[in-house]
């Protein structure tokens, strides 16, 4: 199983979600570290490269998933972490959606997603991995 940090930038306070994502990936098998709310984009690189994890999920609700989450990445290539997966969840439009992957995203989770293919997209990814 896999070590993931999940993350909620800036200053959205909702959390509810990524506790829920958080919650089941844990039911799952996977070590999660949950960041807590209002972190910057490098305390969140920072917890991702001091904890080895493999993916970095970051909850934005916000709006400003086009500056928090690019950010992130850069970040993550500053400190040689860029293996670090990159996934999405909250309100992002599908336009943002196509630039987000451009950019190095590896999966956008929007309302609705079923937690299973949350934990489907963590396994394969911890799989393909461990190879």
């Amino acid at each position: 199983m896999a070590r993931v940090v999940i993350a909620k930038p800036g200053l959205d306070g909702h959390d509810r979600g990524a506790k829920i994502i958080a919650r089941g990936l844990r039911d799952a098998g996977h070590e999660v570290i949950y960041t807590g709310l209002h972190q910057t984009p490098a305390q969140i690189a920072a917890t991702a490269v001091a904890e080895d994890a493999l993916a970095v999920g970051l909850s934005v609700l916000s709006g400003a998933h086009m500056t928090l989450v690019p950010e992130v990445i850069e970040l993550l290539a500053k400190s040689a972490a860029e293996d670090i997966a990159v996934f999405v969840g909250g309100i992002i439009p599908e336009a943002d959606v196509v630039e987000l992957t451009k950019l190095g995203v590896s999966a956008v989770f929007t309302p609705g997603t079923p937690i299973e293919s949350i934990v489907r997209w963590l396994n394969d990814l911890s799989e393909k991995n461990s190879n």
